[in-house]
């Protein structure tokens, strides 16, 4: 059947009717009252989601974007960076690092493992003239499914005295807790097309008082993304650069569903849908990749071994119409990922579990009674 293709990815996510309505109303000025009227909304919106005083900047770009603009905002040539790495995504916030000339010091973790905090504890303590000025890390590693702890990390840097916590929060924010203020996180990085529930095209970044002291400093090149003018133009609900208007109110329709759900309720469903794909998944005698404990509120990864990943991804789309991602760089064709974040639904969740349970009894590959992990992951939603 034509145009019934479900997104089971970690971005882009499914968008509600809502916003859809909202993304297709006709285009309006964005130097109008009616459209700062719609900046000023959003602004207090998104200091809502992320649980800040501070304001939350709206780039029209990427998540990448986002993250870029933490790092050359608030750092200078030569500075030296912790960079944790265990996935495709903290390998990208290495090369960043390495491209505007940083020194850059790697903790590293195997893919699928969880960043060690006290690894990072270490290195500063051990930083006695305070030459680290930032950790930059990925607060849900995306490409394997798996959660850092970044409240701990976030607590020894700001033991250390200098260096600053660089967040890529693109698959956590909207899908888990991130209280920035509480935590003492001081650049926090995210996108439209997770969590958010709108198509790609927007990202945000909120900075601390003590990142915006840094920023004053900084003398890494930067145009499109210098801070200093989408803060001032922010104050009087404008932008520096022609916006992408109408995903502006998109996002002012799932900001507005989004708070009508509530925090606590969002992230009790987000966590309620990982339990229950890392249960029927399971049942049906697959592995799952990230390391036990550590799974991602917004996307789970699956090592079906034996089994190429990329068979049953195939599958699962032609036969259900239902897009499940696949595995990055060496993980290609043995990992699948399933997203379970932003406009999802118990029902999504287990539409996407009986999908795959089906598909690998098709393949004569399935080792565990039909409808076990059906069952599994219905139990936990129940």
């Amino acid at each position: 059947m034509q145009d019934k293709l479900t997104l089971m990815i970690p971005g882009p996510t499914p968008v509600p009717e809502k916003v859809l309505r909202a993304l297709g109303k006709h285009p309006i000025g964005h130097r109008s009252k009616e459209f700062q009227s719609i900046v000023s909304h959003t602004s207090e919106q998104l200091k809502w989601l992320h649980q800040t005083n501070n304001e939350v900047l709206t780039i029209t770009g990427s998540g990448t974007a986002a993250m870029e603009a933490g790092i050359i905002n608030t750092l200078s040539r030569g500075a030296k960076v912790l960079c944790g790495d265990n996935g495709k995504f903290g390998e990208r916030w290495v090369k960043v690092a390495k491209a505007f000339g940083l020194q850059v010091e790697v903790v590293k973790a195997e893919w699928g493992c969880p960043l060690d905090p006290e690894k990072f504890q270490t290195a500063l303590n051990e930083d006695k003239n305070k030459e680290i000025q930032a950790v930059i890390l990925t607060h849900s590693e995306t490409s394997t499914g798996v959660i850092n702890d970044l409240q701990t990390i976030s607590k020894y840097v700001q033991t250390h005295g200098r260096a600053i916590t660089i967040a890529d929060c693109v698959t956590s924010l909207g899908a888990c807790n991130v209280p920035m203020d509480e935590w003492g996180l001081d650049v926090v990085a995210s996108g439209s097309q997770k969590g958010y529930m709108i198509p790609p095209g927007l990202s945000f970044i909120a900075m601390s008082e003590r990142a915006w002291q840094a920023q004053q400093t900084s003398d890494l090149p930067k145009f499109y993304l210098d801070l200093e003018p989408y803060r001032k133009t922010a104050a009087n609900n404008s932008n520096p650069f022609t916006p992408a208007v109408n995903l502006y109110f998109a996002l002012e329709a799932a900001l507005e569903m989004m708070q009508e759900e509530g925090l606590e309720a969002i992230f009790t469903r987000h966590a309620r849908h990982r339990s229950a794909t890392q249960a029927g998944i399971k049942a049906m005698g697959l592995t799952l990749f990230a390391k036990e404990g550590h799974g991602s509120p917004a996307i789970t990864a699956v090592l079906p071994e034996r089994i190429d990943s990329e068979t049953i991804r195939k599958i699962v789309k032609q036969k259900f119409d239902i897009l499940l991602a696949g595995g990055q760089d060496h993980l290609k064709g043995k990992i699948f990922r399933i997203g379970h974040l932003g406009f999802v639904s118990d029902r999504d969740v287990l539409t996407a579990i009986s999908s795959i349970e089906a598909s690998l009894q098709s393949l004569n590959l399935l080792t565990t009674p039909m409808g076990a992990g059906v069952a599994a992951a219905a139990k936990i939603l129940q």
